[in-house]
């Protein structure tokens, strides 16, 4: 659970991730994409959304990672996936958010990205990171 009422516990799902993944042997540079990736999404559901959910399945071959939430939705998902493009209020961007790079970050990290948003209906970002080296090629 993202908690969007709590900024202290923004980035605990990310961290809990790498630590996870970290246990399980997951080689450093993937774990690396997979926090950045989470902690972007895991962001912009605090900031954008109100908080919302996160989901991650791992398996032999790949990390899933989906995050929702019940935000106002993308208004313009081209636009939003430009880097520097940032519908973040002052106060965020004065805590150091919302410099428009986190949608571009998790493209640039994951193997798959998807965005499902509907304006008034929230969004969910599922990210998808091969672990097996023949899928990285």
């Amino acid at each position: 659970m993202i908690d969007g009422n709590n900024f202290d516990m923004a980035g605990e799902a990310s961290s809990t991730v790498k630590r996870m993944l970290t246990k399980l042997g997951v080689a450093p540079p993937l774990i690396k994409r997979a926090a950045i990736s989470m902690y972007e999404a895991e962001i912009n559901a605090f900031i954008h959304g109100g908080g919302g959910s996160a989901h991650v399945d791992i398996s032999d071959e790949k990390l899933e990672m989906v995050v929702e939430d019940s935000g106002d939705g993308i208004p313009d998902l081209d636009l939003a996936m430009q880097e520097g493009w940032s519908t973040a209020s002052e106060q965020v961007r004065r805590m150091g958010f919302g410099a428009g790079m986190g949608l571009p970050n998790i493209k640039k990290n994951s193997d798959l990205l998807s965005i499902e948003t509907e304006e008034g209906e929230g969004t969910k970002v599922t990210m998808i990171i091969y672990i097996r080296e023949d899928k990285n090629t």
